[in-house]
């Protein structure tokens, strides 16, 4: 097949996305397949026919590890040097147009929140993973907490808060929060706050990242995600970081997390996990992969924290890890990937 792994952007995320784009084009070519590594953003040079360019890339690329820093995404912007504001760099719809699929190794704005997959679907364009409508829901916490409550699925209180509106500490008990924003991704943006002059710092920083903010109930609990593959839930993974929480460092930088899968759970609170995983994927109308994140408390209660409808492929991510748990090794994985995002087409 002629396949496009379609990575980069202009998120907060953008470095994890080219370290699993690079990844995943390695896993199609060692497969047998043709396949093209391209940054939506910055676009991708011809040298030659798009035909051509297909029947020789069987090039594996470099991987490299996801930088502790956050990209600066004006001087991203810069570097194209071009001022158009048209967010597909050159070549990519012609790529794209003439590939079998794209495999979406995208992640955060533009790559996540479904514009990208209307798009594709107003040109005819096959792509793996969810749909824009499953991507835009669950790209957006608050709204994803909403259908969560209303489907029955346990997640904990929050509400939120828009720039330029007066938020009161006190509002929400004096107790511990944590402060996000809405559509972001990888914890970056992600503040916890148990005082009223750390819940200001938190928004102020949040607010930074985006205009909308998720406050949301501290919920103490060891912290689990769950894949879900087709109709059918991974096992569970427990994440453990060394240090502080899961944030964007102890995610991508190596040896910082212990990460166990199958986690050592109680087949109950196993089969509790990843029914409201499945539950959580169809209520947010996701399809082909996705996973969930959790927070499993003392007392034995859940709660489902949010999606994934496009979850990290690096070296270190967690669907990956959950697949192998049941014998599904990358390579195979990435296939199975594409195989249903052209049933689902």
């Amino acid at each position: 097949m002629n396949i496009v792994v379609l990575s980069g952007g202009l998120s907060t995320e953008r470095n994890v996305s080219l370290t699993t784009g690079a990844k995943v084009q390695n896993a199609l070519i060692a497969n047998g397949h043709h396949v093209i590594l391209a940054d939506v953003f910055m676009g991708y040079k011809l040298a030659q026919g798009v035909e051509e360019e297909f029947k020789n890339a069987t090039k594996p690329a470099k991987i490299e590890g996801v930088s502790e820093v956050v990209p600066d995404i004006e001087a991203i912007k810069k570097a194209r040097g071009t001022s158009s504001d048209v967010f597909f760099g050159e070549n990519i719809i012609e790529l794209c147009s003439y590939a079998d699929i794209v495999f979406m190794a995208l992640h955060g704005e533009n790559g996540e929140n479904g514009r990208l997959q209307a798009a594709f679907d107003l040109l005819g364009i096959k792509y793996t993973g969810s749909g824009y409508l499953g991507c835009a829901v669950s790209m957006h916490k608050n709204l994803t907490k909403q259908i969560f409550k209303s489907f029955g699925i346990p997640t904990p209180n929050g509400k939120m808060i828009k720039k330029g509106e007066k938020a009161d500490f006190k509002e929400f008990g004096g107790k511990k929060v944590v402060v996000k924003p809405c559509c972001g991704g990888s914890s970056i943006g992600v503040y916890i706050a148990d005082n009223e002059a750390d819940f200001n710092k938190a928004l102020e920083e949040a607010f930074k990242f985006e205009d909308e903010i998720l406050v949301e109930e501290f919920v103490k609990g060891r912290e689990f995600s769950v894949g879900v593959l087709g109709n059918t839930a991974l096992p569970a993974i427990e994440i453990i970081p060394k240090e502080g929480f899961y944030d964007y460092k102890n995610k991508y930088q190596a040896d910082l997390t212990l990460e166990i899968c199958p986690a050592e759970i109680t087949a109950l609170q196993s089969e509790k996990m990843q029914s409201a995983a499945l539950m959580a994927f169809k209520a947010l109308g996701l399809s082909g992969y996705a996973r969930m994140d959790f927070l499993l408390d003392e007392n034995d209660d859940i709660y489902c924290l949010e999606a994934n409808s496009l979850p990290g492929m690096t070296p270190t991510s967690l669907l990956p890890q959950e697949a192998a748990a049941v014998g599904i090794g990358y390579s195979e994985l990435c296939e199975e990937i594409i195989k249903l995002g052209i049933k689902r087409v």
